[in-house]
């Protein structure tokens, strides 16, 4: 954690009948001194998305080797990683050699459409890999 990190605590209530998962979670969170606040909403709303009782935040921003989220398996395999934003390839195949799932929400208009023209072809070789294009306003 960065030592000017501003911490949050989010209540989060999540029914969802699809996946059957029903769970209220108390969550920690440490603001980067680098990150805006639509990207923290992001991270809730990826942690939204994709809620487990083994999802967590890593230490994100603030470290090159982990995701803005995982979820762990008891032996300490990762079993799923997300990142948010554009990645760079080698931190892509990296986290795809290290987790069984791997999912990218990207989020800047301009931006994702951008790096997905240019990374796609590289992208598809990743069986595990999934990336997600979030579509919200910077009002969020």
């Amino acid at each position: 954690m960065a030592a000017n990190a501003t911490i949050y605590k989010v209540n989060v209530n999540i029914a969802n009948m699809d996946m059957n998962y029903y769970a209220e979670h108390n969550l920690t969170l440490a603001k980067h001194p680098s990150e805006t606040d639509f990207r923290l909403m992001l991270r809730i709303i990826a942690f939204v998305l994709n809620a487990d009782e083994n999802l967590n935040f890593s230490k994100g921003i603030s470290s090159d080797d982990e995701p803005d989220l995982w979820a762990k398996a008891l032996d300490s395999s990762i079993t799923l990683w997300i990142d948010l934003g554009q990645p760079d390839e080698k931190r892509i195949r990296k986290a795809c050699g290290r987790s069984e799932k791997v999912i990218i929400y990207t989020y800047q208009e301009g931006a994702a459409l951008s790096w997905w023209k240019t990374a796609e072809k590289d992208l598809k070789r990743f069986k595990n890999l999934s990336v997600i294009k979030l579509d919200f306003s910077a009002a969020l």
